[in-house]
């Protein structure tokens, strides 16, 4: 067992996720071997009660930093590393003309094992210690991210892409193969350690009846694996997909028509949807990933924060690295408060909401477990969480030092390492309690 002494921020479990944050200015967090010998916290709170409690136990003190849970990304994609700040008019031709491009190379082993690398080393620069990540449709892509995630200790959820259709050569695959493939990914990697397994159909028009139908079934025989996929991201797509699904009733209902719709289902976007998709997300326990930065890049629309709480349905932060601008969990929480700000009727109609900082930084941790439905184990510093955390340095910059120095309250502190934070603000970044 080791101990940790500096601030400690965490998430009360049990309070609105608005305003749930719990704060130690003195803080000490003791972390030890849990199950299956991944260290955990064995107990947080103020210095001053818990010293005692643990006599002989080594200290590391860090005087003027903050203990974090570290950050989770609910949506990414390791191949589109080298994607991000491609011009592009908009989401199709920004596929056409960047993405399939750059997938295409990751046929080649030394070209994606070198990609999952670096894909892993900038994760954890910005302290993201979990991820849900595509890989392309080759299956030794999804080998090599989950090779490099092991080695790394990483809480990683990846899986092949599904598209057997309306791609073009080198990243189309065929729809028997890809889902025996898709099986034997399962079976290899699916619950080994802290690697989990996410079926992944691109998004429903890069997909047959046939591939989805077989997705559904794999779902339904793997009942504890992922799935993830796109939805109501861009207008254009979504009347291509309307086309394509002519008896479903809605883009979003066509994956529960194929049965990929449940607990453990993402769907990145999630923006452009009426109450009847907020219904069905809710009720089949569907989130959805909101990725501000690639919604506000590519000019997609604005996530409705009003309607996904109203409503009811769980959502959490992701990058969408590389429509997403920065792999920074502090960009995108920014980026979320603008689009907070942004009424998704427009700026000249109502004003929108003004997100807490404490909810913005709940999103990227606590509230993307709990939408991954990994709620106690990943996203906080509450006894039985995985040991997984940050450290930062609110002095990292001279503006942030002297901003931070006249923070009255916390919301205060967090709202300025957002708005002035970058990767220089996480000093450090340690998985499982191993830096």
């Amino acid at each position: 067992m080791k101990a940790y002494r500096a601030a400690v921020l965490r998430f009360d479990p049990l309070r609105d996720p608005h305003q749930s944050a719990v704060y130690e200015e003195d803080g000490l967090l003791v972390v030890g071997p849990g199950p299956a010998g991944v260290q955990t916290v064995q107990a947080v709170g103020p210095y001053r009660e818990l010293v005692g409690q643990f006599p002989g136990i080594a200290v590391e003190h860090l005087p003027g930093r903050i203990i974090a849970p570290g950050f989770v990304d609910m949506h990414i994609h390791y191949p589109q590393t080298d994607v991000i700040g491609s011009p592009a008019a908009g989401l199709l031709p920004w596929l056409e003309n960047f993405t399939f491009p750059e997938e295409k190379r990751f046929v080649a082993p030394d070209y994606f094992a070198q990609a999952a690398t670096f894909f892993i080393s900038e994760l954890l620069r910005n302290g993201v210690t979990t991820a849900q990540t595509f890989a392309t449709s080759h299956p030794e892509s999804v080998n090599a991210l989950f090779t490099e995630s092991k080695n790394n200790g990483m809480r990683m959820i990846t899986g092949k892409c599904l598209q057997d259709r309306h791609s073009p050569d080198g990243v189309r695959d065929q729809t028997e193969q890809s889902l025996i493939d898709t099986e034997a990914l399962i079976q290899q990697w699916h619950a080994k350690g802290r690697l989990g397994y996410a079926i992944t159909p691109r998004f429903a028009p890069s997909c047959t009846d046939a591939q989805l139908r077989g997705a559904g079934e794999l779902a339904a025989k793997y009942p504890d694996v992922w799935i993830q996929s796109h939805v109501a991201e861009n207008k254009d797509e979504i009347k291509w997909a309307r086309e394509l699904f002519p008896n479903s009733r809605s883009y979003l209902a066509t994956y529960a028509d194929f049965g990929l719709m449940r607990d453990r289902a993402v769907f990145a976007h999630c923006i452009h949807f009426d109450d009847d998709d907020r219904a069905l997300m809710r009720d089949t326990g569907a989130a959805a990933a909101v990725c501000p930065t690639s919604n506000l890049f590519l000019g997609s629309g604005f996530f409705d924060y009003a309607g996904a709480d109203r409503v009811g349905y769980r959502y959490g932060l992701a990058s969408d690295v590389g429509g997403g601008t920065s792999f920074s969990p502090l960009h995108t929480m920014l980026a979320a408060y603008y689009v907070g700000r942004t009424s998704v009727e427009g700026l000249q109609s109502k004003p929108g909401l003004s997100l807490s900082p404490q909810h913005l930084w709940w999103q990227h941790t606590a509230g993307a477990a709990n939408a991954l439905r990994l709620d106690g184990v990943i996203g906080n510093l509450q006894p039985g969480c995985e040991a997984d955390f940050i450290v930062l340095n609110p002095t990292a910059t001279p503006l942030l030092a002297r901003k931070t120095a006249r923070a009255s309250n916390l919301d205060e502190l967090l709202f300025a390492m957002i708005v002035l934070g970058d990767d220089r603000l996480i000093q450090r970044t340690v998985i499982a309690g191993t830096d």
